[in-house]
């Protein structure tokens, strides 16, 4: 497993990447289209992190949901009146074992509740966070059409200048990784 796939783990693009991209920024832009880059990354944050912390509490609400069902369901079988023996059609009779301690609800099996389902809600929590935010993100950088423009012009000149940095490092046999910085 590469330490790319958790998202806490990953490197930055590197700082030859980074310098392009401020580049861009400063000489493509004008500030009010910084200020609403900025105002975008803000907006897909502060979504991110809302529907995170309302994913763990449902996580959190489901889980303590279904130990109080589960409890609740043990201690209506645990009262309820149970066979003993089973008898056959020949006669003879056979006991049954109590499974009454196998059933009750544990603390290992609330623990991986409340666990999984608050790794759950957080995970649907930050992704609907990401998709809301991203939503709002496009709107925020859309509402100026001349400034959706200049942004979207940086950007094409952002990746075509990427990929001639990747094509030329491919030109002179250095890997892709050394020149992204990774």
């Amino acid at each position: 497993m590469s330490t790319d796939s958790l998202a806490l783990l990953r490197k930055n693009a590197g700082q030859d990447i980074a310098a392009l991209a401020e580049d861009h920024l400063k000489h493509d832009l004008q500030d009010t289209d910084r200020d609403a880059l900025k105002s975008a990354a803000s907006k897909i944050s502060t979504h991110v992190t809302v529907g995170s912390i309302v994913g763990l509490g449902l996580g959190a609400f489901l889980a303590f949901r279904l130990r109080r069902t589960r409890m609740q369901m043990f201690n209506a079988l645990r009262t309820r009146e149970k066979p003993t023996h089973v008898k056959f059609a020949d006669g003879r009779e056979e006991a049954l074992p109590d499974m009454t301690p196998y059933m009750r609800p544990s603390t290992l099996g609330d623990v991986a509740a409340y666990t999984f389902f608050g790794f759950g809600g957080l995970f649907i929590g930050g992704e609907t966070g990401i998709f809301t935010g991203s939503a709002s993100a496009g709107r925020t950088i859309s509402q100026d059409p001349g400034s959706r423009e200049r942004i979207e012009t940086a950007f094409r000149r952002f990746r075509a200048d990427v990929l001639r940095k990747e094509a030329d490092s491919l030109d002179t046999r250095r890997g892709v990784k050394e020149v992204l910085g990774l």
